[in-house]
Formats: structure tokens, sequence, C-alpha cells
């Protein structure tokens, strides 16, 4: 089996590529413009790296030309919501164009089978606590908005071309894994965890709490934290359902069915580092919903997928003995 992975040297699909390699006799064509993924190489000879960015169709149709490819795993985005607010047309132009040239060379070559990594950022503003896949889609920033253009792609593309897919709309990926110490590093840092352990560990003076005026239990905002080994697994899973079952076209929620505030997590970090957390309330960022917990029983109920850990101290730690060792 021949798999290409989009992003594959990226937080999410590093941790992809080493859950089915460990699994699965296969080969792995990763496809990454290593922006995020400079760390994150798993160095195994049926996994082979090109630096290739989709917006560059060209490259990529070789890449599909050269390779007989069975299946698409697709990661590769920009993916920070503050960030999509500030700059729309690079997120428009990565998330969408990019998606759809991939689509293009998948047609083109007749590969029938993709997975997508798309977001919770799809359903806006929530309406109920818990948020199954039924749930109004409103996004709230620009970022929400190409996960939800390219979900409506595959669909068009199913109806259109037979391509078969299963999107997993993530809440909060976090942790690290525990066999690799592979972790989630940006720069600038602006996702919830790794900036709490920047401040524990020193790399940064003080935390910033974005609001504290939400109607949740504290003010702060809430978020479902789900390891990201536990969407690794599920991709896994994934797969193995598209090559059982044809005509597939699905959607379905990764989470843990339990939110944590940002108070509540800093509580959590100074428990796991035992350091102090300095941190200053500041106002809400444009975008932000202000709760975001996962109704994931579709997922446990259809692909018998379920998450290992439900334990937020625990995932804070795998990410935090990665942070230990970038250190």
């Amino acid at each position: 089996m021949n798999i290409l992975v989009t992003g594959g040297a990226g937080y999410i699909g590093a941790h992809f590529v080493n859950a089915f390699l460990e699994k699965n006799d296969v080969n792995i064509i990763v496809v990454d413009n290593f922006r995020e993924g400079k760390n994150n190489i798993i160095k195994n000879k049926k996994v082979r790296y090109n630096n290739v960015d989709l917006l560059d169709y060209c490259a990529l149709h070789s890449i599909f030309k050269k390779n007989k490819i069975d299946i698409v795993v697709h990661f590769a985005a920009l993916a920070s919501v503050p960030d999509s607010v500030v700059d729309p047309q690079g997120y428009y132009e990565n998330n969408i164009i990019g998606g759809f040239n991939l689509l293009k060379c998948m047609n083109e070559f007749n590969v029938k089978k993709i997975i997508f990594s798309s977001s919770a950022s799809v359903y806006g503003e929530p309406v109920k606590e818990l948020i199954d896949e039924n749930h109004p889609k409103v996004p709230t920033n620009p970022y929400g908005y190409t996960k939800l253009v390219f979900e409506q792609m595959l669909v068009d593309y199913n109806k259109a071309y037979g391509l078969n897919s299963i999107s997993f709309r993530y809440f909060c990926a976090s942790g690290a894994s525990e066999s690799l110490l592979l972790g989630e590093y940006h720069t600038p840092e602006t996702h919830v965890i790794p900036s709490l352990l920047e401040t524990a560990l020193g790399k940064r003076e003080r935390f910033f709490v974005f609001g504290d005026d939400y109607n949740t239990l504290d003010g702060t905002g809430v978020r479902d934290y789900i390891h990201v080994d536990d969407i690794a697994s599920a991709h896994v899973v994934a797969i193995k359902r598209l090559f059982k079952n044809d005509n597939v076209c699905e959607v379905f929620n990764l989470g843990i069915n339990k939110g944590f505030s940002v108070l509540q997590l800093i509580e959590a970090t100074e428990k796991v580092t035992n350091k102090k957390i300095n941190y200053t309330i500041k106002e809400r960022r444009k975008g932000d919903p202000s709760s975001l917990v996962a109704d994931a029983k579709r997922a446990t109920e259809v692909l018998d997928w379920k998450p290992k850990y439900l334990d937020i101290e625990k995932i804070i730690e795998t990410a935090y003995n990665s942070y230990k060792k970038k250190i």
C-alpha cells in the first residue's frame, strides 16, 4: 500500500506516520513544505519525504505521476485561529487552493480515498454544551471557514467523481508521543498548552489568558483536549474502513467529551511541572468561541474508536516531557 501524507512532517502528521508504521507494511510518501515540521522527521526506509508545497501544482502533480497512490491522508494546512483573522488571504490560499490542487491530482490519477484533517472550528459558537456532528456550522474565523469549504468539496467530489472520504473534526489536539517524544512546536507559539509549558520552563515571562468574561464556569474559554496519539489511532482505523467500504463520505468528531477552562489548564500545568505560572488576563481574541466540547460517541459507535488519554494532567505531562527534551 502506498499512502500519500500531506503535512506528514508536522505535529499531527508525524504522529500518524509513526502510528501507521508500527502496525502496517506500507510505503509512505510525505509531502510537506517543512515550515512547521523541521523536527518531526521519522527515520524509516518506508517513509520518503518530499519538500513540496501544495500550492506548487506542478511539483505535486509530479509526485502523483511517479508514485501509484492508493490513499491520501491530508493534514497540510495553516492552523491558527488568531493568525487566520489577521491574514485571511493566506489561509484561503493555502487551505483551499492547496486542497483543490490535491483533489485535482487525485481525480486525474484516479485516487479514490482520502482522510481529511478538519476541525471543530467549523462549528463556531456552540448552541449546546456537547457538540455532535449535526450541530449548526457557523465558523467564527477564516480558519474554520477553510475547513468547512474543503469538507463541502469532498461531498461534491463524492457525488460527481465517486471520491470516498472521512473527515475528522478534531477538537484541541494536544500532548506528545511517549514513544518518540514528538511534540507540538510553533514559531511564534500561540497554542495554549505549549505556551503554558514555555512559561513554566522560563521561555516566556508570563502566559496570557484571552478573556475572562465568557459564559463558562470561570469566565475563561473552555476546550476539549484530545491527545495526538488518539487522533493518530483514529486515522489508522479510518484507513481500514475506507478499504472495506465503498461510497463513503463521512464526518466524525474526535474529542474526549469533556472540556477544561484555561484557568483549569493553568492549575494542571502547575501540578505537572511543579512551577508557578505567571499569567495576565487580556481582552478576548477575535474569532475565539467561548466553548468547544465534543460529543464524539459517533466515532466510538461507527469506528470502534476510543481515546486512551482522558486525564488532562497526563496529556500535559506527555507534552512536558517532549518540551524538556527539546530544550
